[in-house]
């Protein structure tokens, strides 16, 4: 009797790591931050490892803001919070009481303060023409957009 050992196919690659590059929404470094009873955060106009990537949040998006020590505004670090509007290309209105938080310092330190995306809200209809396909599309939902 003969014991053969059978393996699989190997695929050319097996479960590459996740480029942030390739899916939008992106995370945004942040360039100042408006404080009151809602928060405007501005960004810069690239995202990392891109190039002149526009904003690419919507209304309902859910986000988090990173703001690393000597930045200030530390006390909405880690706070997540929805988008209320997008009065320009570059910012932001987000559903976030920040009267109480220390203003926004523009400093140049080795961590960067960053706005991200925390994925998708499942909220109202998604499909509202019932059995037709229409591409059904949650807002802020992540999207690939890889080359490949």
């Amino acid at each position: 009797m003969l014991n053969t050992v059978l393996s699989p196919p190997i695929p050319p690659y097996s479960n590459p790591p996740i480029q942030p590059q390739f899916y939008q929404p992106g995370r945004f470094v942040i360039s100042n931050i408006t404080l009151g009873q809602t928060t405007t955060v501005t960004v810069l106009p690239t995202s990392f490892n891109t190039v002149s990537t526009p904003l690419n949040y919507v209304v309902g998006q859910l986000v988090r803001l990173l703001i690393p020590n000597g930045y200030g505004c530390t006390q909405l670090n880690n706070i997540p919070a929805y988008v209320l509007s997008i009065p320009g290309p570059n910012q932001v209105v987000l559903n976030l009481d920040s009267s109480f938080a220390n203003m926004f310092i523009s400093a140049s330190l080795f961590q960067l303060p960053q706005i991200i995306a925390l994925g998708e809200v499942n909220s109202g209809a998604i499909n509202a023409t019932g059995p037709f396909n229409t591409g059904t599309f949650i807002p802020g939902s992540f999207i690939d957009i890889s080359p490949l």
